[in-house]
């Protein structure tokens, strides 16, 4: 392995020492009274904890949910989701607008909450922040639009008048993943309340108080309180309750469970839509500017410990340029700082827990026992915390090795060679998977085309993930195993509705009539239906 300077600062000041005086620890941020806050109204007979990555330690006693509780939460939620879908739509956005400037205004307050469930650095929390922001002021200012009913041709010109309308499904079931505790939790249920719908949400208890605080602010911007329930437990015991009882299901987590959910929906005809994993390739074409690329590589592979469905985990690089690119990219990953502070200057924090650090260390430790070279990185390091593992870069792997082709959800990223853009879209593409993708090149019209090729949800042009993410006016989500269904976009908000379709038939029925037979009625029809292709109806 490479001797690595990982988290060892070269600026003079050592980001493994001690906390000043007076710096926010867990037991300042975490108190009783918060916990006491953020859990009222959370049902539950029993208890539960959760903890930080960054030290191990327990932040919080929780209750538990039973199936009972979770059968309550739903009935509360049924009774005032009535009421609620009956405000006008108008109203309802104007909830999420001033979530929209709460959440701005309180931003300290999340970022360490997301930082001590989630291990993550402080900037890599701000990228939460962000996306709910921008999803409750596009959700804020279109929902009216994508929400108003809509007038259609109908069957018969001028005497057929179709309007389509849209309705609240009634009580959406969110489950929801420990990675991005924020934008994965409020930032899915913020179209679904706009649409009229209440919500019962299951987030990780790992990372459940970052929820509690985001469902305590909607309150607090005008949201009632029963439209937003929180029931807590265990993911196979209140998971599988959560989808008996909801009128629609919004599950982002991995695909064996994904296909769980989907089989429990469709024996009850409930609809879904999926956001599940991810082997997300960035494509490195010969003309791309090499120092971007590589700082961009940074980005998109380690944002988050690659703790993101949308990082990248595949790095396909032109042979002519694969060697000066790995030079620059090594040199940016090896100065990666590591670092547990509350404030803003790691560039890289933990790991979640022992079962994502277990999987990390199982992959990286396959590779090199069956030839892989480690470039940076592929160490543990429990003198930062126990779960923190160096951001690492892998050259040499083969199709036998785990990493290949498995999702390894943290900092660790393969490095392949390939001599033409259709071997880079055809390897991109020989994955089961397909989220998110990357390609860098300085020809816009050639990174388009490589684009359209890609068998992704989302593919980002120099940049790794967070354009295309951030468009919230576009759709997001994965094809393949990667998911069903979309966020953001009208896509977004729709599948929180049902689509009716009204029609008014005026003057004439659909019918023989006017002292038509049958014969004469259907030549009238067929006629018609000549004309209106004719002139282009649609």
């Amino acid at each position: 392995m490479t001797d690595v300077q990982t988290s060892r600062d070269t600026t003079g000041t050592n980001p493994l020492a001690p906390a000043p005086a007076g710096a926010r620890t867990a037991a300042d941020v975490v108190t009783p009274e918060l916990v006491a806050q953020l859990t009222k109204g959370v049902a539950g007979s029993g208890r539960t904890a959760n903890h930080t990555p960054f030290t191990g330690e327990k932040l919080a006693d929780l209750p538990e949910s039973t199936p009972e509780d979770v059968e309550r939460a739903f009935a509360a939620a049924r009774t005032a989701q009535a009421v609620w879908a009956q405000i006008p739509v108008r109203r309802r956005a104007a909830v999420l607008l001033r979530f929209h400037d709460l959440v701005l205004e309180r931003q300290a307050e999340v970022l360490d909450l997301i930082q001590l469930e989630t291990g993550k650095a402080r900037l890599h929390a701000h990228e939460e922040v962000q996306a709910v922001a921008i999803a409750a002021r596009h959700y804020g200012r279109r929902a009216a639009a994508y929400l108003r009913p809509k007038r259609h041709a109908g069957a018969m010109p001028a005497l057929t008048k179709v309007t389509e309308l849209r309705h609240p499904r009634g009580v959406v079931g969110q489950i929801a993943p420990w990675n991005y505790p924020l934008e994965l939790s409020v930032g899915d249920a913020l179209p679904a309340f706009v649409a009229g719908n209440a919500v019962v949400m299951k987030p990780d208890t790992e990372t459940c108080l970052t929820a509690l605080w985001a469902r305590d602010l909607l309150i607090e911007a005008g949201l009632p309180a029963d439209v937003f329930q929180v029931v807590l437990g265990e993911g196979p015991v209140v998971g599988p309750e959560v989808v008996r009882h909801a009128d629609y299901v919004s599950f982002t987590g991995s695909t064996r469970t994904g296909r769980e959910v989907a089989r429990s929906a469709a024996a009850r005809l409930v609809g879904v839509s999926l956001e599940l994993g991810g082997k997300n390739a960035m494509l490195v074409l010969e003309d791309a500017d090499l120092d971007k690329a590589a700082a961009g590589a940074v980005r998109a592979c380690f944002s988050s410990a690659g703790q993101l469905c949308i990082s990248i985990e595949r790095l396909y690089v032109h042979e002519s340029v694969a060697d000066a690119f790995l030079e620059r990219f090594a040199a940016r990953t090896r100065a990666i700082r590591l670092g547990t502070s509350l404030s803003y200057g790691a560039d890289m924090g933990s790991l979640v827990g022992e079962r994502q650090l277990e999987a990390v260390t199982r992959h990286v430790a396959d590779a090199v026992a069956k030839g892989a070279k480690v470039i940076a990185g592929g160490t543990a390091r429990p003198d930062v915390g126990p779960y923190f593992y160096e951001p690492t870069i892998l050259d040499g792997v083969e199709e036998s090795m785990t990493v290949c082709a498995e999702e390894t959800f943290g900092p660790v990223v393969s490095l392949y060679r390939f001599g033409s853009d259709d071997e880079a879209v055809e390897r991109a593409n020989s994955t089961p998977y397909g989220l998110n993708a990357s390609v860098w090149t300085k020809d816009a019209r050639r990174g388009r085309a490589v684009a359209s090729r890609l068998r992704t949800g989302t593919v980002n042009i120099n940049e790794g993930y967070a354009p295309a993410y951030g468009s919230a006016q576009s759709p997001m989500g994965g094809m393949k195993d990667s998911g069903l269904g979309r966020r953001h976009g009208s896509e977004g908000i729709l599948k929180y509705t049902e689509a009716q379709t009204v029609a008014h038939q005026r003057l004439l029925p659909m019918a023989p009539s006017l002292g038509l037979d049958d014969e004469r009625y259907a030549e009238l029809m067929s006629r018609s239906l000549r004309l209106m292709k004719a002139f282009r109806f649609r």
